[in-house]
């Protein structure tokens, strides 16, 4: 991060649910079993695909990225959120703040990308049967997991450093439970339309373009299953890419919602809801939609037992 740019503050104050002093009890007791449980959930589901060769499979190689992300980005907000209302002591210095706003919007966009990943590997799987055993090699695997973390780390320097280089004279009051960029903007002085127009560019590039690669993916996807003559057939490839797409919906709509609207329509008590949503409640779902409708799963958790 750059050096910061003629401002006197050098911590910040995380705000929380302060404005529901009624609920922010309840709402860190929630939370605290919800972070419980993410974290358990998406361990199990990581030791699990590494303990049985029968998951030794691009599809569940792709989903154990997936469940490191998820204890990545609910590692970096939650439990500062947690501290916060349980010691009381709700600050958090200048350089905490920027480290954790890039690694929020790094692990956002590395999730992105590897959902399109995945969407990709569902296609090649589905509609190109004979060949994906060759296309999708251990190599290539490799390749397009380590893509989806480094474009997403690389992605969010940028707008992280332009965030880190405001000034911030107004207050050093965040109205949200993490440093989130927008909530940031808010308290500074700066003229911050640059950085607004840099938000809508990278939310089109980090967030349509793998949008439109997993829409197009399931299109093709959609289109070949409606061909399978058997009815057994057509369950069964449809109940392999359902847990994909809820996960999809669910992330897609929370992201959009936050980061691709004007900022004239910013609100603080949505953006604390609709975070919440990513970075803690879809993480703990995610192993849970995975492993509903996935028998291989199912069994490899009764081989274990």
């Amino acid at each position: 991060m750059g050096e910061r740019n003629d401002t006197s503050v050098i911590e910040f104050i995380l705000l929380g649910f302060s404005d529901h002093p009624q609920l922010q009890g309840l709402i860190s007791g929630i939370v605290l079993q919800i972070y419980l449980i993410s974290v358990l959930g998406n361990l199990v589901f990581l030791m699990l695909m590494c303990a049985d060769p029968r998951l030794h499979k691009p599809m569940y190689f792709f989903l154990s990225h997936l469940s490191m992300l998820d204890i990545c980005c609910t590692s970096i907000t939650l439990p500062k959120m947690l501290a916060c209302f349980f010691t009381g002591n709700q600050s958090i210095s200048f350089h905490a703040c920027m480290i954790q706003q890039y690694l929020s919007l790094s692990l956002t966009g590395t999730e992105l990308f590897l959902l399109s990943t995945m969407a990709y590997d569902r296609y090649m799987a589905i509609c190109k049967p004979l060949h994906y055993s060759l296309i999708m090699n251990k190599n290539i695997c490799v390749l397009l997991a380590a893509s989806s973390w480094i474009f997403g780390f690389l992605d969010a320097l940028l707008l992280a450093d332009m965030v880190s280089q405001l000034s911030y004279c107004r207050s050093n009051e965040i109205n949200h439970f993490f440093c989130e960029p927008s909530a940031l903007m808010k308290l500074s002085c700066s003229d911050t339309r640059r950085l607004e127009t840099l938000i809508f560019i990278e939310g089109t590039f980090v967030g349509f373009i793998p949008f439109l690669i997993t829409l197009t993916s399931y299109i093709f996807i959609i289109s070949t299953i409606l061909r399978i003559r058997s009815t057994e057939g057509r369950r069964k490839a449809f109940s392999t890419c359902s847990s994909h797409l809820t996960s999809v919906a669910l992330f897609y709509g929370t992201i959009l919602s936050i980061y691709m609207r004007p900022t004239s329509m910013y609100s603080p008590a949505q953006d604390k809801l609709f975070s919440l949503l990513y970075t803690a409640l879809i993480p703990t779902l995610n192993p849970i939609i995975y492993s509903l409708k996935n028998r291989e799963i199912q069994n490899a958790l009764k081989r274990i037992k």
